[in-house]
């Protein structure tokens, strides 16, 4: 099951607009899709202990966790592009953390916060994803 863009972004800029972002005043919203077709919102917490905080992308993950899911088949950030005009795309680590549940197939639209929009899938992000190995 798919959710459509305007859903996914309004969902994932609602959750920008509950950060925590005290010290950075940079705040980030996700809006994932799982299996079934449910969506989990996150923002990003940041603490004055840092690196204390998390992603939003780690926050939307543990909901979807949380709500006994393990796949995700669409990802939305919603941020302000970085210095450059650069998207904001997930951090090394939360692409790590996406692979862990998501197909390299599956779409990831990095938004500024007017809805432009830079596309690329997990496996373009990560390329050379982590994998255990399972042993026979």
């Amino acid at each position: 099951m798919t959710a459509s863009f305007d859903t996914l972004f309004a969902i994932a800029s609602s959750a920008r607009d509950n950060a925590y972002a005290p010290y950075s005043n940079f705040p980030v919203g996700v809006a994932l899709v799982d299996e079934a077709g449910n969506i989990h919102a996150g923002a990003n917490v940041e603490n004055a202990a840092y690196p204390q905080g998390w992603c939003a992308e780690t926050s939307a993950i543990s909901s979807l966790i949380t709500s006994g899911r393990r796949k995700i088949t669409q990802v939305l950030v919603v941020a302000d592009r970085i210095p450059g005009g650069r998207f904001c795309t997930p951090c090394g680590g939360c692409r790590q953390k996406l692979s862990e549940f998501a197909a390299a197939d599956v779409v990831v639209w990095s938004c500024d916060p007017a809805g432009e929009v830079l596309e690329r899938t997990v496996g373009q992000l990560l390329p050379e994803a982590f994998e255990l190995i399972e042993q026979s």
